[in-house]
């Protein structure tokens, strides 16, 4: 597909696609728009799903509701920031694969529309910005927000190595439960690590489901993935990766001496990720696509699970 620098490639990309330039997007300066678009401000769901393990750790073990609400500020503003230059560093690793996949093809790096140089500049912004709401936050915080930066700069490395980059992505995207545990108690102690592990085996499944949708043409270029080595055993995989999370929840909550009502809350988003298993379709792009936005509500009710236990 020719790409033309001006960027009005990415606006005009018919198939199926991740571009958003419609929207509040569409209405920014034209000069703003491919930046908005790299770092996915037309999709806000990848900083929902960033924030939402911290915000299970603040409805779990913010000491009260002051606390709690101004963690949700920080962390949410940090969200949309950090998940903002993780999109930078990715595309700036990808941009040449991207230009040869149909859904990501119309990026701002894979299109011209954003030069590399302006791409490290932007990064350069967006990390400054990061730092100041980084500081804002308790030693053992800070500690966590900087080692957090590994496997972000590594992730796009792992679909080239490995075949389970989807896991490097579930050690990073989980990174909020720990730091927002930590930001909320000033310690890392047994809740707020089974908060992790339950964070991470839930975004090993959600993103194992969105790589279908580009399991075709990442065979032909030779990028890895799990979807790709499992297939059509991708459902007794998101069984074993959800069941596996709600059971790992239900130990945090126990762990925290959550009340009664936490137990039967859970229910829900643990009935909504069974509906997931069973309306998967790895052959239907467009369903894959709509049921990984479906765990923004999931992470929405495992935070309101947390909140009834503390009633």
């Amino acid at each position: 597909m020719d790409m033309a620098p001006s960027g009005e490639a990415y606006r005009d990309v018919n198939t199926h696609t991740d571009i958003r330039a419609r929207g509040w997007v569409a209405q920014l300066p034209e000069a703003w728009r491919p930046f908005a678009l790299l770092m996915r401000l037309d999709r806000p769901i990848g900083a929902w799903l960033l924030f939402l393990p911290a915000l299970w750790a603040f409805a779990l073990a913010a000491p009260g509701w002051g606390v709690g609400v101004a963690l949700i500020l920080l962390f949410g503003i940090g969200s949309v920031v950090m998940r903002g230059a993780g999109c930078v560093v990715n595309d700036l690793w990808d941009r040449d694969l991207d230009r040869q996949v149909t859904r990501t093809a119309g990026r701002p790096l894979a299109s011209g529309a954003v030069s590399p140089r302006q791409a490290v500049a932007f990064l350069g912004a967006l990390l400054a910005l990061g730092l100041v709401i980084l500081v804002q936050l308790n030693g053992l915080s800070i500690l966590l927000g900087v080692v957090s930066l590994v496997p972000v700069a590594l992730y796009p490395l792992a679909k080239r190595v490995t075949d389970w980059p989807q896991a490097v992505l579930g050690l990073t995207f989980s990174w909020g439960a720990p730091m927002g545990y930590a930001a909320a108690t000033g310690r890392l102690d047994a809740p707020g690590l089974l908060l992790y592990a339950a964070a991470f085996l839930w975004i090993l499944g959600y993103d194992t489901i969105y790589a279908h949708q580009d399991r075709e043409d990442d065979a032909l270029v030779g990028v890895r993935s799990s979807a790709r080595r499992l297939g059509e055993r991708t459902r007794p995989f998101l069984i074993a990766c959800y069941g596996g999370a709600v059971a790992l929840l239900l130990a945090a909550g126990w762990r925290a001496g959550m009340g009664p009502l936490f137990f039967p809350a859970l229910l829900l988003p643990a009935l909504v990720l069974g509906w997931q298993v069973a309306r998967l379709d790895i052959h239907d792009p467009a369903r894959c696509l709509r049921l990984f936005q479906n765990n923004r509500e999931v992470g929405l009710l495992i935070a309101l699970a947390f909140l009834a236990g503390r009633l």
